[in-house]
């Protein structure tokens, strides 16, 4: 068995005299081969990056405009020699504190493998290193093809994407417990944050969906015969990924409906407080206002009659407020 051949590109940034750095001459590249299949790392791929592959692999200039693009929609473009592939996958932004899209753009041919990712995917960088440190695993992953390779790649992103729909779950577990512990008005945010993630993860990946059906059938001529079911497996988990983001959009949309009930709830029963108040208040606010009159009325300047209505109206009012009790109006 031959020797595997490991090549890493890391290219430094040169520096100008004044200790500024300068612009980079050369592409910040890693590259890991074995028996033929050369797997090419780099994130965020500048200008220098893709110029170096464009010219290498002889890439179509159109694939090489949508690497550099800012966002191109999940699709694959196929070419004789090789397939080019665009997915997004979610990352959590810690800039804006929100749910976003990387998109990852894939060169796959029959004894190469390009990766770029226009954030760092972890789960793609923590495997090109286990690659590297690890010959057995070099071997059992290159020395199936180029599709097969991808699969593995692809196969550890969707693992990636079930940890957050998990902590999406543990959150709207939480809304459901504050909710029903009577603290609806400090989890509106907390429903429209998880909403907001749901909504975002959705759009991701729902245009997914049909460009990893398409990928199933176009990376066959890429793999091995016996290994041409491994990208069914991708699509089943971008499929249990939707139905969980449905059961969670039907569950905050619930948690939603809930929420404002118990919110409607309360304004309505402190709306019926304030209505007694005033219903019982009025009769003797009423009484007060004519014998507060600016003329005689009976029993002025005597001070029993003060007396006898002042007991009218602690009686009216015990009265009424009683009968709001007996109505189950309070």
């Amino acid at each position: 068995m031959a020797r595997p051949t490991l090549s890493r590109l890391r290219r430094g940034r040169a520096r100008g005299t004044a200790g500024e750095v300068a612009e980079r001459t050369e592409p910040r590249i890693s590259e890991l081969s074995f028996e033929g299949l050369t797997w090419v790392h780099a994130d965020r791929p500048g200008n220098l990056e893709v110029a170096y592959l464009a010219e290498r692999y002889g890439f179509h200039e159109l694939d090489i405009e949508d690497v550099l693009s800012k966002r191109q929609r999940p699709k694959i473009d196929e070419y004789p020699d090789y397939l080019f592939v665009v997915l997004h996958f979610p990352v959590y932004d810690k800039s804006i504190q929100r749910l976003n899209a990387a998109e990852a753009d894939i060169f796959l041919g029959q004894d190469f493998l390009i990766t770029l990712p226009n954030v760092e995917l972890l789960p793609v960088t923590h495997l090109f290193r286990r690659c590297e440190d690890d010959e057995a695993l070099r071997r059992d992953l290159f020395s199936q093809g180029s599709g097969y390779l991808l699969y593995h790649v692809l196969d550890d992103l969707f693992d990636y994407c079930f940890p957050i729909l998990d902590k999406i779950g543990t959150k709207l577990d939480a809304i459901e417990s504050a909710i029903f512990e009577e603290r609806s008005e400090d989890v509106v945010r907390d429903i429209s944050n998880a909403k907001q993630e749901i909504i975002a993860y959705r759009k991701i990946i729902k245009p997914e969906r049909s460009t990893l059906r398409l990928l199933e059938r176009s990376t066959e001529r890429f793999l091995p015969e016996e290994l041409e079911l491994y990208f069914d497996d991708i699509v089943d988990a971008s499929e249990r990924v939707w139905d969980l983001l449905d059961n969670y959009k039907e569950v905050i949309e619930g948690l939603e409906s809930t929420n404002e009930s118990f919110i409607s709830h309360n304004q309505q029963y402190r709306l019926q407080l304030l209505t007694v108040v005033t219903v019982i208040l009025l009769p003797l606010t009423l009484l007060a206002s004519v014998f507060g009159m600016n003329v005689r009325v009976p029993g002025e300047g005597e001070i029993a009659p003060f007396w006898a209505i002042l007991g009218i109206m602690v009686v009216l009012g015990g009265g009424l407020l009683a009968l709001f009790r007996w109505r189950r109006w309070l």
